[in-house]
């Protein structure tokens, strides 16, 4: 019988420390109430309650936790179908609010974050949709953010997973990308060949400078090469005469002039003299000696 006792006894005081011992788990805040009435959020670690009288109503995890937005047809602003899927996430910071506020604050979240999302989707174009994604997540985030402070959560971000536009639209999207593709394209063929068209009258222009910058030096080079041959004959018959009168001052060269100005005399008369096979023979020969004796005059003055 005292067994019995102290059994029942020793089961009481283990059910009496289990009352009244809690243990929460970091990162977790627990809600006790009070005969019903919300008395006191316990911290992570040891906490100790009346057992009988206190009881944990709600466990919070404090986690950011993500939720998965179920997907939804949003009508944009020219019309379209657009089905919309996305991922919110979150986080309770008041374990009180999210305990008393909201009979189901994830529910309510999702909610409002179908109804934010064909809002902001109704707002926007079809195209746009796709191109202004982190708009929408934030018009989305700012919206909920607002509610979703009574029910004690805070929502961190809102990420678009995908946007699905019907068939039709997405056949008509790809040929408008095939033929924008295609487009450019053409612009790129018609630039190369607008380009190698350039670079080809480049090159001729260049050759045709090239080649006159060529004709001009041969012309400057045949030039000066005419006159330094011009020059050096002139030279070389200014010498020669230069010889040919220091000769003359020689003894005997006034003979030697007279002998070799008579030969020229008669080699001149001997090639005036042939035409037409007919010889012509001066009225009077005497004239040579005339002739000779003129030009001995003219080389004394020169002398």
């Amino acid at each position: 019988m005292l067994g019995s006792v102290t059994l029942v006894i020793f089961f009481l005081a283990i059910v009496f420390v289990v009352q009244t011992v809690k243990v929460v788990p970091q990162q977790h805040a627990w809600v006790v109430e009070r005969l019903g009435k919300y008395h006191a959020t316990l911290a992570p670690g040891l906490n100790i309650v009346v057992p009988f009288i206190d009881r944990v109503a709600y466990k919070h995890i404090l986690k950011e936790i993500p939720l998965d937005v179920p997907p939804q047809v949003c009508i944009t602003k020219d019309n379209t179908q657009l089905q919309v899927d996305g991922i919110l996430y979150f986080q309770i910071t008041d374990p009180m609010r999210a305990s008393y506020g909201s009979s189901n604050y994830i529910a309510a979240i999702t909610q409002l974050a179908q109804t934010t999302l064909r809002s902001v989707i109704g707002k926007m174009e079809l195209d746009k949709t796709f191109e202004e994604r982190d708009h929408i997540n934030t018009a989305i985030v700012s919206a909920i953010d607002e509610s979703a402070e009574n029910w004690g959560v805070k929502v961190l971000r809102y990420e678009i997973k995908d946007l699905t536009p019907p068939k039709e639209i997405l056949h008509a999207m790809q040929a408008q990308i095939t033929a924008e593709r295609e487009k450019r394209a053409l612009i790129a063929a018609s630039e190369g060949r607008k380009q190698e068209q350039i670079n080809i009258a480049t090159g001729e222009r260049e050759a045709a400078i090239a080649r006159s910058e060529g004709e001009k030096q041969a012309s400057i080079n045949g030039a000066e090469g005419q006159a330094a041959a011009i020059l050096a004959i002139a030279e070389a018959s200014a010498e020669a005469i230069r010889k040919t009168a220091a000769a003359i001052q020689q003894p005997g060269g006034e003979d030697a002039v007279n002998l070799k100005v008579a030969e020229q005399y008669v080699d001149a008369f001997g090639k005036l003299a042939k035409t037409n096979n007919s010889i012509i023979v001066p009225a009077n020969l005497s004239d040579m000696s005339g002739l000779i004796a003129s030009a001995l005059q003219v080389i004394k003055q020169q002398k």
